[in-house]
């Protein structure tokens, strides 16, 4: 049974008994007007056992407002280092985020975190909060990416108030509180070596494997620290295939923002693709395609250099740590294909199906035809192909145009088509199609199974840039509708939502000037 009130949780803490040295003990700084309850997660209160009636209180504002303490909790600000843009940036920390407690739920060991509840000893020049735009952005990404299995924080409540933030305007203050088994980053780790403090590094290592990775002190795993080394880089080579199998861009993958646990960590300015490029950049401040979504994973390997650097500090086996790192391309590889062969149907991965998907990408790139919905129409392809559904030999015949397809509803029908119309060399991509099709029908699978596994892998729904912008000009008015709406398509991108067409249909040509930056 669920409790209903948030006295009624079990916290536990584990963080906040590690010695001070970690984090700064403080408490959040209230909005200085009255802050309303914009939304609050259902779901994510169940992962806690967090009865929805107790989301309606004033007790519950309270909390996730900062203007009173988690009830048992232990509030505090951490502290971590690290590479921003390939550059040592030295001390950073929850600049502008309040950890309030660890509640321990029917779903595992939560920690609920306030983002935009003021300024830390960590705050730099910065003013320690968040506004609304970011925060509906931060708020939705989470429930995004569980809803398409990939690994994140998550978002418990989302509130606003009247106070005025500057960045490149005046802006409404947000602050949103977020969950996680743990916000340990590699930062974390990097700052206790560039520190020379082996002893809280190893207390801090001690601390993560105790509590994440009981599994790296089992007997024959040879060195924990390894161990552990070995099992964040899988998590992260599997988190980069997620990312690149639905077309997410990170934006800042500095390793502050690396999550230690292999999750989807501080949304800032992030994006799903629209129209594929590879090299798309999400993040406008990022001027040198850093983290452009086809090095993502690259970057990724390079921050685990970095904490393998860090790590080096209390393990001296460099063979070790760097056989833990070796593995992190063959988990990417592994996990890469695994998404990639569900997303084009196939049963299983084979030699040769690179080249059918770097083709693909190819024909998508130059075209800069829709990620998502180029290969969720690839699923009624094989039984629409003109070959299949014409006599041999009647294509010509039958008014076959320059893209191989037929006129009318014959000679491949609609599904031929709607893939066709995402490409501006429609030729090219009829010739790849047919490619496609004779390699699915090696796999013999019964169409109807195939397809299913396609839905499965392909999403319908994803929270493009132009969706979440509605979301936020709503939100400007006090109107959480659409918040609302994404959140129930974004739970279940998979299947189709009746009268929700339009939040699947390519971005309208207003979203090209849509600018996502670190400003937040």
């Amino acid at each position: 049974m669920n409790a209903t009130s948030l006295q009624a949780l079990r916290t536990v803490n584990s963080f906040a008994a590690l010695p001070e040295d970690f984090y700064t003990r403080l408490a959040p700084q209230p909005f200085k007007h009255p802050p309303r309850l914009l939304h609050a997660n259902a779901a994510a209160a169940a992962l806690i056992g967090l009865d929805p009636s107790a989301l309606r209180t004033p007790e519950f504002l309270a909390v996730v407002s900062g203007a009173a303490p988690l009830p048992g909790g232990d509030t505090l600000a951490a502290v971590y280092s690290g590479h921003q843009f390939g550059v040592w940036a030295g001390q950073l920390g929850d600049g502008r985020a309040h950890l309030l407690g660890e509640v321990a739920g029917p779903h595992g060991d939560w920690e609920l975190q306030l983002k935009g509840s003021g300024r830390t000893p960590y705050s730099r020049m910065g003013d320690g909060r968040a506004v609304l735009r970011s925060s509906v952005r931060e708020y939705l990404a989470g429930e995004a990416m569980h809803g398409l299995g990939i690994p994140t924080t998550r978002a418990l409540a989302l509130v606003v108030a009247d106070d005025a933030v500057v960045r490149e305007t005046v802006e409404t203050a947000a602050m949103v509180t977020r969950m996680a088994p743990s916000f340990v980053r590699f930062g974390s780790f990097e700052h206790w070596a560039a520190a020379r403090r082996p002893d809280l590094l190893r207390t801090l290592a001690d601390y993560v494997i105790d509590r994440h990775y009981p599994e790296c002190r089992q007997a024959g795993q040879g060195s924990p620290v390894a161990a552990l080394l070995a099992e964040v880089s899988r998590r992260t080579a599997r988190l980069m295939a997620d990312w690149l199998s639905v077309g997410f861009c990170h934006g800042v993958m500095n390793t502050d923002n690396m999550s230690i646990l292999g999750l989807t960590l501080d949304y800032g300015p992030y994006g799903f693709m629209d129209g594929f490029d590879a090299g798309h950049i999400c993040n406008h401040t990022d001027t040198g395609g850093r983290y452009a979504w086809n090095v993502q994973s690259s970057v990724a390997h390079w921050n685990l250099i970095r904490l393998a650097s860090a790590l080096h500090a209390i393990e001296p086996d460099q063979d070790a740590l760097r056989a833990a790192l070796d593995g992190y391309e063959a988990a990417f590889l592994e996990h890469w294909h695994a998404r990639m062969a569900g997303k084009l149907g196939l049963a299983a991965w084979q030699p040769g199906d690179e080249t059918l998907l770097d083709d693909l990408l190819r024909l998508m790139h130059e075209s800069r035809a829709d990620f998502t919905l180029s290969f969720r129409r690839l699923d009624g392809l094989p039984e629409n192909c003109p070959e299949a559904a014409e006599p041999a030999g009647r294509g010509a015949a039958a008014g076959q145009d320059q893209g191989g397809e037929q006129g009318g509803e014959q000679g491949g029908g609609a599904p031929w088509r709607r893939f066709l119309d995402l490409f501006v060399d429609r030729q090219a991509a009829a010739a790849w199609a047919r490619r496609y099709v004779q390699r699915v029908r090696q796999d013999g699978r019964p169409a109807r199974d195939r397809v299913a596994a396609m839905h499965r892998h392909n999403p319908l729904y994803v929270l493009r840039n132009h969706l979440a912008e509605q979301a936020i000009q709503a939100a400007a008015r006090g109107d959480a509708s659409e918040i609302e709406t994404l959140m129930r398509l974004l739970a279940d991108p998979w299947r189709e939502h009746p009268g929700m067409q339009a939040y699947a249909e390519p971005a309208p040509d207003w979203a090209a000037e849509l600018q996502i930056s670190c400003s937040s």
